[in-house]
C-alpha cells in the first residue's frame, strides 16, 4: 500500500446563520417494496422550528471500547464480533473486546491523506460470510488532483487481497476538502456512496468553481451515487436514460454527506451532510431528487455574504432539519436494536463541531418530532449500531477512542 501525506493547516470555521432549526452554542468546526421507489408521498412537508442547542440527554455513561487511536473515520463489526476500523493516515484494525488484541490489516489500496481526505469509511458486503469482500472510500491522487474512490478487497485473514478500485469519479479537484464519503448497502443489494463539492471558494477546475458542478448532471461533484457490487451502475438508476446525465446518479445537489442510514420499517434513507457557513442538514434522500445546493441553502459564505437569497426552491427537496450554528454532523445511525427500547426507530447523528451525538424522534412516518443531545466533549467523526444492539461512536482526534452508550 502507498501512503501520500500532504501537510497542511486546516482553520476553523466559524459558524453564524439561521436555519429551520436553530441551535446556539456548537464549538467551531474543523470540518466539516424496493428500496428505491420514491416515497415522498410518505414525509410530508414540515417546519421545525427552535431555539438553541437540544435538551441533553441524562441517564447514561460513556464505556470506552478501544483507544489510543488516530484519527478512526469508519467502523463495523465482522461475523464474529470483532470490529473493524479505519484510521484517516491509512490503517485498518481488527479489534477483538474479548481479548483486547489489535491486529493491523495489510494489502490496502494507495491512500492520499491531505486535509480531510484519507482512508475514510469501510463496509462489509452483505454476504461477506460467503465472498469476505470489504469495501473502502479513499482519497487518491495528489495535493492538485484527487478524489474519493470506492475500493475492495477480500479478507483473508488479516490480509486485503485483490484490492482494486471499483468506482473512480470523472473529476479531479484540488486541495484537501470535501470529500464525502460513506457507503450504505441497500436491501437489494446495491451501495450508496456519496462524493463531496470539492471544496469551498476558491476551488475550481478549469475556471469554475466545484459547488458550480453540483448541479450538472455530468458531473459526479456534490452527488450520492447508487452502484452494484462491482461499481457499476445498476440499470433501474434513475437518470440510466437521461441524454447527458451519468448512469450512477441517485440524487443531486449534496455539498458534503458525512452520513448514511437506512429506515427498514419505512424503508427510508437518511443523510447529514456539512453546509458552509451554517446550514447543516439532515434529508430523507428520495431516488432522483436534487437537494438543491448551492441554489437553495441556509449557509453563508465563510467571508460572510449570503450564497443565495433562497432557503427553499420549488422542485427541490427541503431539509427535514437545518442546524445553524453547526454541529458538523459526521456519522449517522437508525436504532433498530434492543438495548434501548425508547430509541427504537430514531436517528442518532455525530457532530464534529457540536461534540456531540444529536438524537432525531421519529414519528411512525419518519417524521422530526423532537431532538435530545448526549455530550460526548469530543468531536464525533462517526456512529453506528454494534451487533450487540449499543450504540457506538468514534471520536476524531489523536488519542481518540471507540466508545459506546451504557444507559443507567
Amino acid at each position: 500500500m502507498k501512503v501520500q501525506t500532504v501537510c497542511g493547516s486546516l482553520a476553523a470555521l466559524s459558524l453564524v446563520a439561521i436555519g429551520a432549526i436553530a441551535c446556539t452554542g456548537a464549538a467551531q468546526a474543523k470540518d466539516e417494496g424496493s428500496v428505491v421507489a420514491n416515497v415522498a408521498e410518505q414525509v410530508p412537508s414540515q417546519k421545525v422550528t427552535t431555539q438553541g442547542p437540544p435538551p441533553e440527554e441524562t441517564g447514561w455513561k460513556e464505556e470506552v471500547v478501544v483507544s489510543g487511536l488516530d484519527t478512526p473515520w469508519g467502523m463495523t463489526w465482522l461475523p464474529d464480533g470483532r470490529l473493524i476500523f479505519t484510521e484517516k493516515a491509512g490503517r485498518i484494525t481488527i479489534f477483538d473486546p474479548k481479548s483486547g488484541e489489535k491486529v493491523n490489516v495489510t494489502g490496502l489500496p494507495e491512500v492520499l491523506v491531505n486535509g480531510q481526505g484519507g482512508l475514510m469509511d469501510i463496509s462489509l458486503h452483505p454476504k461477506f460470510k460467503e465472498n469476505g469482500y470489504v469495501y473502502m472510500t479513499v482519497a487518491q491522487g495528489t495535493a492538485r488532483e484527487n478524489h474519493t474512490v470506492l475500493a475492495r478487497g477480500k479478507l483473508v485473514g488479516d490480509k486485503l487481497e485483490g484490492t482494486t478500485v471499483l468506482f473512480r469519479p470523472n473529476f479531479k479537484k484540488q486541495g484537501g476538502q470535501h470529500f464525502g464519503s460513506r457507503i450504505l448497502w441497500l436491501p437489494d443489494g446495491t451501495l450508496l456512496f456519496s462524493l463531496g463539492d470539492g471544496g469551498n471558494p476558491p476551488s475550481a477546475i478549469n475556471g469554475k468553481l466545484t459547488r458550480h458542478y453540483v448541479q450538472d448532471m455530468d458531473s459526479h461533484l456534490g452527488k450520492l451515487l447508487r452502484l452494484d457490487e462491482n461499481g457499476k451502475a445498476p440499470k433501474d438508476n434513475p437518470f440510466v436514460n437521461q441524454s447527458g446525465a451519468l448512469p450512477e446518479i441517485f440524487s443531486v445537489g449534496h455539498r458534503n454527506i458525512q452520513g448514511l442510514a437506512y429506515d427498514p420499517n419505512l424503508k427510508m434513507i437518511w443523510a447529514n451532510e456539512h453546509g458552509a457557513n451554517g446550514g447543516d442538514e439532515v434529508n430523507q434522500i428520495q431516488k432522483g431528487k436534487n437537494y438543491g445546493w448551492p441554489l437553495a441553502t441556509f449557509s453563508r459564505e465563510y467571508s460572510g455574504p449570503i450564497i443565495t437569497e433562497n432557503t427553499s426552491l420549488p422542485g427541490y427537496e427541503d431539509p427535514k432539519v437545518a442546524w445553524t450554528p453547526c454541529p458538523a454532523p459526521c456519522g449517522l445511525a437508525y436504532y433498530n436494536g434492543n438495548k434501548y427500547p425508547q430509541f427504537k426507530g430514531d436517528l442518532f447523528s455525530g457532530g464534529l463541531a457540536g461534540q456531540d451525538i444529536r438524537r432525531l424522534d421519529l414519528d411512525s412516518k419518519g417524521n422530526v418530532t423532537r431532538l435530545t443531545r448526549f455530550n460526548i466533549k469530543s468531536r464525533v467523526r462517526n456512529v453506528a449500531v454494534g451487533p450487540d444492539g449499543y450504540i457506538y461512536f468514534a471520536t476524531d482526534e489523536r488519542g481518540a477512542r471507540i466508545s459506546r452508550i451504557i444507559l443507567d
